[in-house]
């Protein structure tokens, strides 16, 4: 950064001395020479123009109208009285009022116009001659409002490139915020509906068995048995749930690391219905339509849909028995879960976050969702969940 400051210095005072040189050698030259030969000189203040830019503008001032004024006068001239030539050094003055007028403030700006101008006026009116007065200040006034434009248009680009600079910036950082709610949400999903459904099993085997512990040991231990697989399976959960977030930085398995344990999906749910026998509610599961693989995310929310269901069966519902029904249609998987019991209305605050959830997953894969009281009794829950073609349909379509 010295070196740099340094050489902008120094080519300021090397312009100075080329401006004196060129008024000291003004008797044996013409004022053109003179003229293009300041124009040149002002090159070497590119270090000074981009530090300090209104110093530039004195500084190119001075030595354009060191060799208007030193050159040689009207008797010296060709034609006599012609001083058209000695102005063509204001050119230089033109190109820094340009840069001037593109990076910096609106009143540096007219200032510096004000100034440039009332200079080059008081200096064309005072040299120039004749007709030569009109032709010399009409060109003057051209070059200023030539480069002024060039400025301002040059300003404005500036300023509008910035702008969509920080406009994509805002974007990114939308994108990154709404990524960030996003998976906050899915881990909230998540973790309410693997530890409401365990929760609210152990809480109703931890009541049976302090019921029953003194009078039927067995029933007791069977509920203590109970609730320690339902933990497990919890805690396992949670661990699945927590390793995957640590990895997700690193996006793959790290060396010497088992791979991830599997999602639950529906081939899970014989398993849950089992887990929901032994709190009490007896599930009956029907499959309808040809069982097949499914996609990670609509077999993981479908699994998530019944499991939360069930949970508010477990815990609101007051019956025994309950229906889930698994269709694998063609183009969509439909799954349903019907109780008889109390038909608690939709918007009860017993539900909590449970329909809250499902109507998030099911939305995140642009499904439909509708849980309510049954008109005959009890109540349902039914989702339903695009699937995508299946491969074999498409291989006999063609």
């Amino acid at each position: 950064m010295t070196r740099t400051k340094a050489m902008a210095w120094a080519g300021g005072v090397l312009y100075l001395c080329a401006a004196g040189l060129l008024v000291g050698g003004a008797m044996r030259a013409s004022g053109t020479v003179h003229a293009v030969g300041s124009l040149l000189a002002g090159c070497l203040l590119v270090g000074v123009l981009r530090r300090t830019p209104l110093l530039a503008l004195a500084m190119t001032l001075f030595g354009s109208t060191a060799v208007v004024v030193f050159t040689p006068g009207p008797v010296h001239a060709d034609p006599p009285g012609s001083y058209q030539g000695e102005f063509l050094s204001y050119l230089a003055v033109d190109l820094v009022l340009g840069f001037i007028v593109a990076t910096r403030t609106r009143r540096a700006s007219i200032v510096a116009v004000a100034v440039s101008f009332t200079v080059q006026l008081l200096l064309i009116g005072g040299f120039a001659g004749g007709d030569n007065l009109t032709v010399n200040g009409v060109i003057a006034l051209l070059a200023m409002g030539a480069s002024c434009t060039v400025g301002l248009l040059s300003r404005e680009r500036r300023l509008l490139s910035r702008e969509r600079r920080e406009h994509a910036v805002a974007l990114r950082s939308q994108e990154v915020a709404e990524a960030v709610t996003a998976e906050r949400l899915r881990i909230a999903r998540e973790l309410h509906d693997m530890v409401a459904h365990s929760i609210g099993i152990i809480a109703i085997q931890a009541g049976v068995g302090n019921r029953v512990i003194e009078t039927q040991p067995e029933e007791a231990r069977a509920a203590l048995r109970a609730i320690e697989a339902t933990s497990r399976e919890t805690l396992s959960g949670l661990r699945r749930t927590l390793v995957a977030l640590r990895r997700a930085d690193r996006g793959a398995t790290a060396p010497g690391q088992a791979p991830p344990e599997p999602s639950p999906g529906l081939a899970d749910i014989e398993r849950l219905a089992a887990a929901t026998a032994d709190a009490g509610v007896r599930v009956d599961v029907r499959h309808r339509g040809e069982r097949r693989p499914l996609p990670a995310d609509i077999d993981l929310s479908a699994y998530r849909i019944v499991q939360e269901a069930l949970t508010n069966v477990v815990r609101h519902a007051g019956t025994g028995r309950c229906r889930v029904v698994i269709d694998y249609g063609d183009e969509e998987l439909s799954v349903e879960v019907v109780d008889d019991g109390r038909g608690a209305v939709e918007n009860d605050s017993a539900h909590g976050f449970g329909l809250v959830g499902m109507r998030e997953r099911v939305g995140l894969l642009h499904g439909h969702l509708s849980a309510g009281p049954r008109p005959e009794g009890g109540f349902r829950v039914a989702a339903g969940l695009p699937l995508p073609e299946r491969v074999g349909i498409a291989m006999e379509a063609r």
